[in-house]
């Protein structure tokens, strides 16, 4: 930002933070980058003892807004269920719809010191810590919780499935995909419904001392399977680390919450259907983009190598 944009952004910032912490002073603002959602500020505060603190303020994409326009609501509703449940989250600290400052709703979440890992140092640490948490996500007791302002996993899908492009990406070999998903939509659950992140991959949790210290970036958080967050995960691991990372998450996540992996190919497909020139783009591989599309194609044939049989069950 250059000078005359810095000064108007602090002014709105400084009068946000009148809204919610009247006693503290405003020391500086930076933007965060690689944010595809939403757009990050960190804020760092004087409080009126004398003390510093840092917070975050996420304001949603038109996208996402045009999708959920109580996207905001939702997400730091969800925070404070997460937070209380014990789960690595940032604790919420405001929600504003008022748009009095910002054309659009924001959320004023915490700081967590860490960073996002793409060449962790000790590789089996991490994929035991990553299939920890998420299996932690996955065990969350819903029952008390109200979790009806979440979306549903499969009626997600069953969208997606249902609107096919006019043209598909045949080197994804998308077609075949979706045919074959199409041919049992929507798929029997042998699972309990459970909460799901949504978007469970390397770059929404960040690090500190090699230690798990944050999942992030809920907006996609879903109700449904937890093993369409167990497929997602797994394709993910496998573009960054490679096919034993993706073998040993899955057996680690199978030791920590045995439930029915039987449709688990089926879900790996719905994975598989994401565009893997986005993906690239957002993950920032150090493999390519080339062994991205290799390693898909991989996951594609295994799981349409491992359907589970149509009488099962």
């Amino acid at each position: 930002m250059n000078n005359k944009e810095l000064s108007q952004a602090n002014k709105k910032f400084e009068q946000m933070l009148q809204k919610f912490e009247p006693q503290s002073k405003l020391l500086r603002i930076w933007k965060l980058q690689g944010g595809i959602s939403a757009q990050v500020t960190g804020l760092e505060i004087e409080q009126a003892d004398g003390r510093t603190q840092k917070m975050l303020v996420r304001q949603h994409g038109a996208r996402d807004l045009q999708h959920n326009p109580q996207i905001a609501a939702d997400e730091f509703k969800l925070l404070h269920l997460l937070h209380s449940a014990g789960l690595a989250t940032p604790a919420p600290y405001y929600l504003d719809q008022s748009s009095e400052i910002f054309p659009t709703p924001y959320i004023v979440i915490e700081y967590v010191e860490g960073e996002t890992e793409f060449a962790p140092s000790h590789l089996t640490s991490f994929i035991h810590q990553f299939a920890t948490h998420l299996s932690r996500i996955h065990q969350v007791d819903c029952s008390n919780l109200d979790l009806s302002f979440l979306p549903e996993q499969t009626k997600s899908y069953t969208e997606k499935l249902r609107d096919r492009p006019a043209t598909v990406d045949e080197s994804l070999n998308e077609g075949l995909i979706r045919d074959t998903l199409e041919a049992v939509w929507p798929l029997p659950q042998y699972n309990p419904s459970a909460l799901l992140h949504g978007d469970y991959w390397p770059g929404n949790i960040l690090w500190k001392n090699g230690q798990l210290a944050a999942i992030i970036d809920w907006e996609d958080a879903r109700f449904g399977d937890p093993l369409a967050d167990v497929a997602n995960s797994r394709l993910e691991i496998l573009w960054a680390f490679g096919i034993d990372a993706m073998q040993h998450f899955t057996h680690q996540y199978q030791s920590l919450n045995p439930i029915d992996f039987t449709n688990l190919p089926y879900w790996d497909l719905c994975a598989a259907l994401r565009p893997i020139a986005q993906a690239a783009q957002w993950a920032d591989w150090a493999a390519g983009e080339q062994i991205m599309r290799e390693r898909h194609q991989w996951f594609v044939t295994r799981a349409l190598k491992t359907l589970p049989r149509p009488d099962h069950g």
